[in-house]
């Protein structure tokens, strides 16, 4: 298929048909979601905690939730508990069992876990961890950028997926396909003022109007710690090489 990038090491596209495109033959595979479902993983498994991702907001969750012993998420950010919010993810407890719903970062996480592939949450805070673990020369990476949805449920391409995928992107080695070449291009280019331009861009905005400025804040850290978020049995946990 023209669509595989197969022939390089480094892959990058968007969303599920994007990964349902680029995973096969790849040996790990990279859940990029800026805003704010990789940077709550990144936050919460650092300190401890296990993330359950979950595909769904709905009475379902309350359900999975019970039968793993977890805490339940609130994926509105309405609560002052825990939520997609990084910002309610800064004193979680180590030990937690965290179930997070999510449409885009959660849903596209489980699917990927279904190639066999590692799978493995990124964001602007751990792109370099990420990308240290992942090197390696027994097979390629993908790099999926989850984006947002249209009202009407299709992808909306989002600018800090874009650059978050080109954070992991510009620290790997070997061929890079066109299109992981443009995320890598988009990163270099507002490296320098990372901050400036997540509050920018059209997400920043909308969580900045809604009142979550400390999230976009936290998202912007760029390399803030070496915590590596691996999907393992259906939950992200700490990588404990990388700690």
């Amino acid at each position: 298929m023209f669509t595989d990038q197969s022939a390089y090491a480094v892959r990058f596209e968007w969303g599920e048909r994007g990964l349902d495109a680029i995973a096969a033959g790849s040996r790990s595979i990279v859940i990029v979601d800026v805003l704010s479902f990789s940077t709550s993983v990144d936050v919460a498994t650092a300190r401890g905690a296990v993330v359950f991702p979950y595909r769904w907001r709905d009475e379902s969750a309350e359900q999975f939730a019970a039968e793993r012993r977890a805490v339940l998420a609130d994926p509105h950010r309405l609560t002052t508990g825990y939520s997609l919010s990084p910002a309610s993810l800064a004193a979680i407890t180590a030990g937690t069992r965290l179930v997070l719903p999510s449409p885009n970062g959660a849903t596209l996480s489980l699917r990927a876990a279904e190639t066999g592939a590692v799978v493995v949450a990124a964001c602007l805070r751990n792109a370099a961890a990420v990308a240290r673990h992942c090197e390696s020369p027994d097979g390629p990476v993908a790099v999926i950028a989850c984006g947002e949805r249209w009202p009407d449920g299709t992808l909306r391409p989002g600018w800090e997926d874009l650059v978050g995928a080109g954070a992991v992107i510009a620290r790997l080695s070997g061929p890079r396909s066109p299109e992981a070449q443009a995320a890598c291009a988009a990163f270099e280019q507002v490296r320098a003022d990372l901050g400036r331009h997540l509050r920018k861009c059209s997400s920043g905005r909308e969580l900045i109007e809604r009142g979550f400025a400390a999230d976009v804040e936290t998202a912007a850290t760029l390399d803030a710690g070496p915590n590596v978020p691996v999907l393992t049995d259906g939950a992200f946990v700490a990588h404990p090489g990388n700690r």
